[in-house]
């Protein structure tokens, strides 16, 4: 998690007393007592964040092809080759929700050709390491094993924008803090949140890498720029409101 200098901004209004007050007071007529409040003191300050997340999925097709001049040999052909890249998939313990299959026929001439398509979604990167593995050198050339295509999940995405967002407000609420210490004052409730940005951008490329390098290209950073309002308060309001 990084963060950059935030904007501060402070106001500081110095209270009335004495008989300039006492005057001002004389004169003010009708003036009701909301209109001769003191004005709100405030610090209003902009605090930023990222964070950055590895992808958590990563969807692996699995492509058989075959040509005969029968159909059923054709599909007989293909069938046993998919079925087999199932069963493998059920030996690793991966669920039949996350895989979709797609078969596609058609008749050159006289010879048909069948392809058949398993998509896998994988939450765990290795056992997706150990089936690739598994078909790759069991299976012939007929069959295509893809590369796997890394993404992050809806939830993952919602949990980050939701804690980038958490932590450039309490960076913002860290340095009014400090401000106000400078300033000899308390910081008080806060009296504005505003996200000013937000964005969110990943890293890529085509290098065949390692499967772990290849992830890490595709991180997801995801940053926020908070705007908070705090209200002033003098120092030791905190000991006055506890003795009345």
């Amino acid at each position: 998690m990084a963060s950059s200098q935030p904007r501060v901004f402070a106001a500081l209004v110095p209270v009335s007393s004495g008989s300039c007050g006492d005057e001002k007071l004389a004169g003010a007529g009708k003036q009701t007592s909301a209109e001769l409040k003191i004005p709100l003191r405030e610090v209003q300050v902009t605090g930023n964040a990222e964070l950055s997340c590895p992808p958590d999925l990563a969807a692996v097709s699995i492509s058989v092809s075959s040509s005969k001049e029968s159909a059923n040999d054709v599909k007989n052909s293909v069938s046993r080759r998919v079925e087999y890249i199932l069963q493998t998939l059920r030996q690793h313990g991966v669920k039949e929700a996350d895989t979709v299959v797609t078969k596609y026929m058609q008749r050159v001439d006289d010879i048909y050709i069948m392809e058949a398509e398993v998509r896998v979604m994988f939450s765990d990167f290795d056992k997706m390491q150990s089936v690739r593995s598994v078909l790759l050198e069991k299976l012939d050339k007929s069959v295509c094993v893809g590369v796997p295509q890394f993404a992050h999940s809806p939830e993952c995405l919602s949990i980050m924008r939701r804690r980038v967002s958490v932590a450039a407000v309490e960076n913002a609420r860290l340095k009014a803090s400090e401000m106000c210490c400078i300033l000899g004052q308390g910081l008080g409730r806060p009296l504005l949140v505003r996200e000013e940005e937000s964005r969110e951008w990943s890293g890529g490329g085509d290098t065949p890498l390692m499967l772990q390098q290849r992830a890490g290209l595709i991180t997801l950073t995801v940053s926020s720029r908070m705007f908070v309002t705090f209200e002033l308060r003098h120092k030791d309001s905190r000991d006055l409101d506890s003795k009345i």
